[in-house]
Formats: C-alpha cells, sequence, structure tokens
C-alpha cells in the first residue's frame, strides 16, 4: 500500500510570514554546522527536508527546487532555522567584476542599433 505524503499550505511553514530579518537572494549559499537529528525529527517535513538539504551547502534556489517549495516560503524557513543557529547563511562573496561604464556604453550601442 503506498504511502500517502500531506502537503501543508504555506502560512503554516512560514506562520503567515512572508518577510525574512535578512536578505536572501537566489544565490546566497546555506550549509548546517552541526547536524541535530532529535531536531530535525521535529520539523514538518518540507523544513525537515530543507535542513537535511543544507548539509551540504547549497544555495537558497537549490533548495527550494529540492524541496518543492516557492522561494518566498524557503526563505522565511531558512531565515527561521539562521535564527535558532540551526542553519549558517554564508555571506555573499560575490560583487560585481562589469565596470558600470562599459556596460553603460553597451546598453547605449544596443539603442543605437534598434
Amino acid at each position: 500500500m503506498p504511502t500517502t505524503y500531506w502537503k501543508v499550505r504555506p502560512y503554516v511553514l512560514t506562520g503567515g510570514r512572508t518577510r525574512t530579518r535578512q536578505p536572501l537572494l537566489v544565490h546566497t549559499l546555506v550549509s548546517v554546522p552541526y547536524y541535530d537529528a532529535v531536531f530535525a525529527s521535529g520539523l514538518l517535513p518540507e523544513a525537515r527536508t530543507l535542513y537535511e538539504q543544507a548539509r551540504s551547502m547549497q544555495s537558497v534556489a537549490e533548495l527550494s527546487a529540492v524541496c518543492g517549495t516557492s522561494l518566498g516560503v524557503t526563505r522565511v524557513v531558512i531565515d527561521d532555522l539562521a535564527a535558532t543557529d540551526r542553519l549558517r547563511i554564508h555571506a555573499d562573496p560575490y560583487t560585481s567584476p562589469f565596470d558600470d561604464r562599459l556596460l553603460e556604453r553597451l546598453r547605449d550601442g544596443l539603442r543605437q542599433l534598434a
């Protein structure tokens, strides 16, 4: 007999919240500093999957895809887990390697072609 899985509504996962305390971009990396199986067993299935998948460093977008939740819900769940020090949100090391003047010249050139 197949097992039935019930998906909960997004507002149940987020407690009705839609915003995070800190900005989480789609490429922001997240990891679990130390895995706690007892803590994981008390989470809702979607949050547990996110927590378990973050054991290997992944981006917010990757976690959202693996867990099957929207980016907004994933961000809020990550923010909640980070607030309890269960997840580590890594600082964004990426800065734009592009020169703004070059991008403006490119834009202007494309406008002239149009």
